[in-house]
């Protein structure tokens, strides 16, 4: 094990920024003036206090603009060839573009801007991988008057691939937001404040230990430690003598950024880019607790592990499968338990609660899929309670097909704005793509009391 941690701080005042104009795409639906409120809450690009959403889309980006009562029916796509966003020349089809986005109201104006990845841009050499990160800047219409390019501020790396991961948050407590972005060995923090012309603020990057070497690190951003300052996770895939281990490395906010040992954890299968994790306080300690799926776990048939947040970053950690007691079905191979994962408290009391997509088989119907929400209570999360939705459940709308994979994307989110989060649902499979199934929050939890039809899927970024 590893005593030291190899540490790379960029002393550049300013990294490179590019500034680009021009609106983007084409929209539809009705724009109403926005009166903003400084600063905005992320996701809100129009400054009217409404969630917006934006979606990955193979190779283009899609945004619905959210109303009082959820997501509208106002949108636009873009992509790197529409006027104002950088990059080179038509969507290809081994584009990364969207690849992962984050949001924060980056320049303080009370418009929330949207940072897009695109990790397999070239830059220096056509034959490489260099990325880049686009931050698209908000505005009283929404996003798409001016866009502007993040590079790599560190020497050149081959197949860099910087931007294969985005987190936001106050990172040094400077009340301004900051930008993590992580590519093949390394994790940068940009600090705020950005501008549309440039950014002032100073970048530190750290390079993953090199006894515990992991590629493409993926981020989880939250209140870990209690002190109100944002900490991060990076987490990736490792080899320890010579098997596949996780890594799990916690980065400490603050203002000098304290990046600990990682803690390894042995894995039966090598799942690259595939892993999803939330950190969010499931026993209300005031600690933030990240969650992490291994979908490979027991022959596909998936877990989750939670590993608990402390006044020095993670302590404890414990696994949860389908057969945990309470927890609905039973962990069958192939089931990829914990392929998507979303955090929220549905019944106000406190607690953040956890739902799980899942590809379960209902009967015969192989992969016909469903979501678990678990509770989080003064022990954390367990199965007691937990609840179970498929499209076989009363209450939801269509029927249950194979393949169909209904809920194995799930979004928890305050839809209309009540003080719960509420459940939205929809399919990963061509099968089941005609939007998403909002369900309701209360004080009772997740209902199929008055749900919806919406024209959203649930994979937009969270």
């Amino acid at each position: 094990m590893r005593t030291s941690i190899s540490i790379r701080t960029a002393l550049a005042t300013a990294v490179t920024i590019s500034l680009t104009g021009g609106l983007l795409g084409l929209t539809t639906g009705t724009v109403t003036a926005a009166v903003p409120a400084k600063p905005a809450q992320a996701y809100d690009f129009n400054g009217d206090g409404n969630r917006d959403y934006a979606a990955s889309a193979g190779h283009w980006v899609d945004v619905t603009y959210g109303t009082r009562s959820g997501p509208g029916t106002r949108t636009f796509r873009f992509d790197q060839t529409s006027p104002g966003i950088p990059g080179d020349g038509p969507a290809l089809e081994e584009d990364a573009f969207g690849r992962t986005m984050a949001s924060a109201d980056f320049n303080g104006d009370g418009y929330a801007d949207l940072a897009v990845s695109d990790p397999e841009e070239t830059i220096v050499d056509e034959a490489d991988l260099d990325g880049m990160v686009i931050i698209v800047w908000g505005s009283k219409s929404g996003l798409g008057s001016k866009a502007s390019t993040i590079e790599s501020t560190t020497p050149y790396l081959r197949n860099q691939s910087f931007g294969v991961d985005l987190a936001t948050g106050d990172f040094n407590g400077d009340g301004r937001p900051d930008l993590a972005i992580s590519d093949r060995t390394s994790v940068h923090i940009h600090r705020g404040g950005f501008t549309p012309a440039n950014t002032t603020g100073r970048v530190d990057s750290f390079t993953t230990p090199e006894d515990v070497r992991f590629p493409f690190p993926m981020l989880a951003a939250g209140n870990v430690t209690k002190d109100k300052i944002t900490d991060l996770y990076a987490i990736g895939e490792s080899y320890i003598s010579n098997r596949p281990t996780l890594a799990v490395w916690f980065l400490k906010g603050g203002s000098t950024i304290k990046p600990a040992k990682p803690k390894l954890y042995p894995r039966s299968k090598t799942d690259y880019f595939t892993t999803d994790a939330v950190v969010a306080d499931f026993d209300k300690d005031g600690y933030g607790d990240l969650v992490y799926n291994d979908k490979l776990y027991k022959e596909l048939a998936g877990a989750v592990h939670v590993l608990r947040g402390g006044k020095n970053g993670p302590t404890t950690s414990r696994r949860i499968t389908q057969d945990t007691p309470g927890v609905a079905t039973t962990a069958t191979a192939y089931d990829y338990f914990g392929g998507s994962l979303s955090a929220g408290d549905t019944n106000r009391d406190g607690y953040a609660d956890l739902a799980i997509g899942t590809h379960e088989p209902l009967g015969t119907l192989r992969r016909a899929g469903g979501a678990h929400v678990l509770y989080g209570g003064k022990k954390g999360l367990t199965g007691s309670g937990s609840e179970w939705f498929t499209r076989d459940t009363k209450g939801i709308p269509g029927k249950a097909k194979e393949g169909a994979l209904f809920g194995g994307n799930t979004r928890l989110d305050d839809f209309d704005r009540d003080g719960d989060a509420d459940l939205l649902l929809s399919g990963d499979s061509v099968k089941d793509r005609r939007g998403g199934t909002l369900l309701n929050g209360g004080r009772s939890g997740i209902t199929t009391a008055k749900l919806r039809e919406v024209p959203l899927r649930a994979t937009y970024e969270q």
